[in-house]
């Protein structure tokens, strides 16, 4: 007798309801055939024993083997990325595996997987200068001439290079930071935004002088700029739709410009701003919406000088803005539409034409002039790609370079920008944090890279097992050879490693590394009825509050933690 198959989702469940139905059709056969039972019994009595013997065997054979099937369970794996049988994809530790099935994370190419990838192993892979074309004009080489810096030949040395955790400001924010920008004239102040609408100020020399105001904005910020003409003064944008303008030193702010007035009536009439640039020769704050439209705004009245103006694909988000430090008159615009877009300010009006269209394959999340002499373009886009031009005056339909780097990412990050070395003269380093994680002793690290733009050679990548969250955000001191990286909602500080710590081994380093100070914010480990705060349970959450996972490598004495309490609170003008 052959075994009965049952459905698949009944494998773990007692079928009762069928057994039940059996011994029902059982007793009313029974009861109803009886006659033809007796019938069968005496003509089983004329049966030879021998037969009788083997019919009871058999039949209690079948009793038996129908009692004792076995039931199958499956155990094979299922991958949760292509729902299929046989393997399976993600963290292993501090590995990610990837799906066979799918084309590698990196390089978006088939044939690989992530950590088999050409470009992983070595991120020079395949990056091939374009041809030389005779495309030089006499424009371009007076140009050159006048504007390029007298740089050195050689690369700067390495040692100067942050690549050693200094301090940091653990939870600085209660959401996580999505800009940064350092003081113009103040070595030691960064200024920090988050998803929240706060405005972060800290002295990060003083470990403990720290602001945070709170009344600025509603949601996320932009955008930080820097009044030159007045220090204290900053212009902040917001996906709020506002851009204001706020006294550093007390807080007090006021709204340069509302795109909501009416406030919300639906997605497809909210604007957001996003990209925002300003020009001190023109005395203009240029500042782009979510719908594709630009917005004019004079800093001596600071009021609407025209019209919007469509730059982008109608509806689409414009990410970025930035005038060329050599010739304002250049604007570089970036977009969701999948382009990256010069204009000439001089003739920006309704229906007008770009000066030049860069497309890419993706959403592009910056482009950025060169800071020295405006001639190279550096844009990141989504598909993995970092896209450089040498010069604004040759052929723009191809890219110089693509340099495939990992910032490819998920909900819940800030976009990943790669921005050039302010005090690089040779405008070839820029800086990017990397998604994909690194195994660094059994613990899953996300470095922060830094890239040769003319070779894509990976000249560094810094990490602390300190942190274990993503560092999206990054910026490099205008004037000192110091980063400040934005991981969740904290803030670091990174120094160039000494060659006396180099020379006198990983013990003293251990030993600064337990010692190494940081801050702890005052948002951390609120509680509502016994219960955590909603911003512990959000994805912006790291590893040094309540909230995050306990590390096993990482002991308590590590660090010293101080908690303190930030000043105060910003105040809004009517």
């Amino acid at each position: 007798m052959a075994p009965i198959t049952r459905p698949r989702r009944a494998r773990f469940v007692h079928n009762t309801k069928a057994e039940a139905d059996s011994e029902q059709e059982e007793e009313d056969s029974s009861s109803s055939s009886s006659g033809e039972e007796e019938d069968d019994d005496e003509e089983s009595s004329f049966l030879p024993s021998s037969s009788k013997i083997e019919e009871n065997k058999i039949e209690e054979k079948e009793t038996i083997k129908h009692k004792k099937e076995p039931i199958t369970i499956s155990l094979k794996k299922v991958c949760k990325v292509c729902k299929k049988k046989g393997h399976e994809a993600g963290f292993k530790g501090a590995i990610y595996i990837d799906c066979p099935m799918k084309p590698c994370f990196l390089c978006k190419m088939p044939g690989h997987t992530t950590m088999t990838c050409p470009h992983r192993v070595a991120m020079e892979h395949g990056v091939i200068p374009s041809v030389k074309r005779s495309t030089k004009t006499s424009l371009d080489f007076i140009f050159q001439r006048e504007l390029k810096a007298k740089a050195p030949s050689l690369m700067k040395p390495k040692y100067v290079i942050p690549n050693q955790l200094e301090c940091g400001n653990i939870r600085f924010h209660s959401r996580r930071i999505t800009y940064l920008e350092f003081h113009p004239t103040n070595n030691n102040i960064l200024l920090s935004g988050d998803k929240k609408g706060q405005v972060g100020i800290w002295n990060y020399v003083k470990l403990h002088e720290k602001t945070v105001y709170e009344s600025i904005h509603n949601c996320i910020v932009n955008s930080i700029k820097f009044d030159l003409r007045n220090n204290d003064k900053i212009y902040t944008a917001s996906s709020d739709g506002t851009v204001s303008h706020t006294d550093i030193e007390t807080g007090l702010s006021s709204s340069l410009l509302n795109l909501n007035p009416n406030g919300w009536n639906g997605p497809k009439t909210w604007h957001m701003i996003y990209g925002m640039d300003m020009s001190d020769e023109k005395g203009l704050v240029l500042v782009a919406d979510s719908l594709g439209y630009l917005y004019k705004l004079d800093k001596r009245t600071n009021e609407l000088v025209e019209k919007p103006i469509l730059i982008h694909k109608k509806g689409s988000k414009v990410t970025g803005l930035h005038f060329n430090p050599a010739l304002p008159d250049l604007l570089l615009s970036c977009g969701n539409d999948h382009f990256a877009r010069i204009w000439d300010v001089r003739k920006l009006e309704p229906d007008s034409s770009p000066l030049a269209s860069l497309a890419h394959d993706r959403v592009v999340s910056s482009a950025y002039f060169s800071l020295k002499t405006g001639t190279k373009i550096l844009t990141t886009c989504q598909d993995n790609r970092i896209r450089v031009w040498d010069s604004v005056f040759s052929d723009l339909g191809i890219p110089s370079r693509e340099i495939i780097h990992s910032h490819d990412f998920n909900r819940h990050l800030t976009p990943f920008r790669a921005e050039w070395d302010p005090k690089d003269s040779n405008e070839r380093v820029a800086v990017i944090g990397r998604y994909i994680s690194e195994n660094y002793n059994g613990v899953a690290l996300h470095p922060i890279d830094f890239i040769d733009t003319n070779n894509g050679t990976l000249l560094a990548e810094i990490m602390d097992p300190d942190i274990t969250t993503i560092s999206p955000i990054n910026k490099l001191h205008p004037r000192e050879d110091i980063l400040a990286s934005g991981s969740s909602r904290s803030v670091f500080i990174w120094k160039p490693k000494k060659e006396e710590e180099d020379e006198n081994g990983e013990k003293e380093m251990e030993l600064k590394r337990k010692n190494r100070e940081f801050v702890y914010g005052n948002n951390s480990g609120k509680k509502t009825n016994g219960k955590k705060s909603h911003d512990d349970y959000s994805s912006d959450d790291d590893d040094f509050g309540k909230g995050g996972k306990k590390r096993k490598n990482v002991k308590k004495n590590d660090a010293k933690f101080t908690l303190t309490v930030s000043k105060g609170k910003g105040k809004s003008k009517n």
